[in-house]
């Protein structure tokens, strides 16, 4: 919406992009997916005619310098919804438009903006459930149209070189294993999406649990780049339920899921960095990130297939089945006891599709401490989950070398990609378990059930 309301007022324009503290913070693969989107878009906008310039450092202070060389009198963008950048943003608008500056932003990648979604009594939802029958009548504005050029200033400013900010250090040799997986820019989320609709939302509802299948629509990757716009995938979905097909209310209650996030995250930001549920903060989670328990589950060893399969598949891909995630969530905050935090930062280091609000309120979900978690009382059990999603061991074939006389390549890829230091190889076996599923289960369900609150 920016970038339209930019390009209707005639005046040239200068896309920027500041990579300040918040984008640098970013995990390895985040950061080296967010390098990647970059270079992409600096493409598309040298189509249109124009440039995309690059800057690092404080955002304000490079925003001011970038003002000062081209004498700009209007910035827009597009709104974030995170509390830092929430924060950082509305002190800009406030200092910039003190200065004389036009500023205007606009509705970010959500199909609603949280303030706008309410219960009868004025507040936000808790629930998920009420929450999508409060959305899932409301028309959703329709994705505007591409510009066909954009006007270009007489000079331009500088610009970093992209290559200067290493974005992709920290993947290092898991670059090469990752990049085949990667659906980059807008042409190719448009083609993943229609491919979806085409082929694989009559049967959504019954396959996506199924790891082995490509039965997802995988856009979550594209939708955390601003690759395509929830609305676009609501749109597509709506099309294919009036058509008929009967997994695509589920793919639709999918899209709201991940607004609920976002109306959790605006509401109660606490949720990205603490329990949601306060009353959790006394429960007797390990927070050991360097347990050897946890480095197992890392390194995806813990002798549970469905749980190494999932986490191999991470390293390999940059992604999860969204059944996977759900098991070694479950693994780690349950039958490991160790804290959700732990496993949110890994994902937060490891995932191209890594979303801050999607990704937190997933993890606080499993544990329990979030809002419409599983009960305590639900402990995924590794093992008759494989055997009901993955009865002919297909999905852990694919990622667990050890299991297969001759592994494939993508399982083979895992030792490739993953750090020297780990000292990891097929031919070291695969191992017992490194906690028994039933004890393991029994003890969480005993401290569920003994928690002090």
């Amino acid at each position: 919406m920016a970038l339209t309301h930019a390009v209707q007022s005639g005046q040239p324009i200068i896309p920027l992009f500041i990579m300040d503290d918040l984008f640098q913070s970013y995990g390895a693969a985040p950061k080296w997916r967010l390098g990647l989107g970059l270079e992409h878009l600096a493409r598309s906008f040298e189509k249109l005619s124009s440039k995309l310039i690059l800057r690092r450092g404080d955002a304000e202070s490079v925003l001011t310098e970038v003002i000062q060389e081209t004498a700009a009198t209007s910035v827009v963008w597009n709104r974030l919804y995170e509390p830092k950048t929430r924060e950082r943003d509305s002190k800009i608008k406030e200092t910039l438009t003190a200065r004389g500056i036009t500023v205007q932003s606009f509705a970010g990648m959500v199909m609603f903006e949280p303030w706008t979604v309410a219960t009868g009594g004025g507040s936000y939802y808790r629930v998920y459930t009420p929450f999508w029958k409060s959305v899932r009548g409301r028309d959703v504005k329709a994705a505007l149209a591409a510009p066909a050029r954009i006007a270009s200033p007489e000079a331009w400013p500088k610009s970093d070189p992209l290559e200067a900010w290493t974005l992709g250090r920290a993947m290092n040799r898991g670059a090469a294993i990752v990049r085949p997986f990667i659906c980059l820019g807008e042409e190719e989320a448009q083609k993943r999406l229609q491919a979806f609709i085409d082929n694989d939302v009559a049967d959504y509802k019954e396959l996506r649990d199924i790891p082995a299948l490509a039965a997802t629509s995988g856009l979550s990757e594209n939708l955390a780049y601003g690759e395509i716009s929830p609305a676009q995938c609501w749109h597509a979905g709506q099309s294919a339920l009036y058509a008929g097909a009967p997994g695509a209310e589920t793919f639709l209650k999918e899209i709201v899921w991940r607004e609920f996030a976002y109306h959790l995250m605006y509401h109660t930001p606490h949720i990205l960095s603490e329990n949601w549920k306060r009353d959790w903060d006394a429960f007797p989670w390990n927070t050991d990130e360097m347990h050897p328990h946890v480095v197992a589950w890392k390194q995806g060893r813990t002798g549970v297939p469905f749980v190494d399969a999932a986490m191999r598949e991470l390293y390999v891909t940059g992604r999860m089945h969204n059944r996977g995630r759900m098991i070694v969530a479950s693994y780690l905050t349950k039958h490991l006891m160790c804290h959700w935090k732990i496993g949110q930062k890994w994902f937060e280091d490891c995932l191209v599709d890594w979303d801050p609000a999607s990704n937190a309120m997933g993890w606080q979900w499993s544990s329990g401490s979030g809002p419409d978690a599983t009960p305590y009382f639900r402990v995924f059990n590794a093992e008759t989950q494989l055997l009901k999603f993955d009865p002919k061991s297909s999905y852990i074939h694919r990622w667990i070398a050890e299991l297969s006389a001759a592994p494939p390549s993508s399982a083979e890829n895992f030792f490739k990609a993953i750090p020297k230091h780990w000292n990891l190889s097929s031919n070291m076996g695969y191992g017992e378990p490194i906690v028994n599923m039933s004890l393991g289960r029994a003890r969480a369900l005993e401290a569920y059930q003994n928690r002090s609150f």
